[in-house]
C-alpha cells in the first residue's frame, strides 16, 4: 500500500483537494476550501518528489497557515457593509419618483430611477403629472408613494414642465 502511494500519491491529493472542494460548496464556510489549498500544494510536494511525510507536514501547515491567516480577511470581505444592507426593491423605499401618469387612489404611474411602476398615494388629493413624489413602500409590483416631507410640509405639489 505505501508503494502505491509513493507512485499515485497524486491521485490521493488530487481526490483529498476534490472531496475538500465539493464539501466547501455543501457547507460554505470557508473552511474546507483553504483546507483543499492545502492538498493542492501537498501535491505540488509530490510532483516536486517529496517523501510521503514532507507531503502531510506541508498539507497540515499550508491547511492552517491559510485558515488562520486568510479566513478572517475573506470573511471580514464578506461582511463588508451594514449588517442590515437592503436588497432588491427595498432599495428603492425611500427614493424620488415623477410622476407620469396623475396618481390617485385608483393608481397612476410613475418613474423611479429608470423603470416605470404602478403606484398609488397613501392619502391626500391626486398627484398630477410631472410632480416628484417619494417612495414610501412597496407592494408587489405597486410604489405606494407621498408627497416629499418638505412639499408636505408646504401643502403644495410642486410640478415640472
Amino acid at each position: 500500500m505505501l508503494e502505491w502511494i509513493n507512485d499515485f500519491g497524486w491521485i490521493l491529493w488530487l481526490t483529498v483537494f476534490l472531496l475538500l472542494a465539493v464539501a466547501e460548496m455543501l457547507t460554505l464556510n470557508l473552511y474546507f476550501i483553504l483546507m483543499s489549498v492545502g492538498a493542492l500544494a501537498a501535491l505540488v510536494a509530490f510532483l516536486f518528489h517529496a517523501d510521503l511525510w514532507l507531503q502531510i507536514v506541508i498539507f497540515c501547515v499550508v491547511a492552517l497557515a491559510t485558515t488562520v491567516l486568510i479566513r478572517p480577511l475573506a470573511l471580514s470581505h464578506l461582511h463588508r457593509g451594514p449588517a442590515d444592507q437592503l436588497s432588491n426593491v427595498d432599495r428603492l423605499i425611500g427614493h424620488r419618483a415623477v410622476v407620469l401618469e396623475t396618481v390617485g387612489l385608483g393608481g397612476g404611474l410613475v418613474k423611479i430611477g429608470g423603470d416605470i411602476w404602478t403606484a398609488r398615494i397613501t392619502g391626500g388629493a391626486e398627484i398630477p403629472v410631472g410632480a416628484t413624489v417619494e417612495v414610501d413602500a412597496i407592494d408587489g409590483a405597486t410604489a405606494i408613494i407621498s408627497m416629499p416631507s418638505a412639499h408636505k410640509s408646504a401643502g403644495t405639489a410642486t410640478t415640472t414642465a
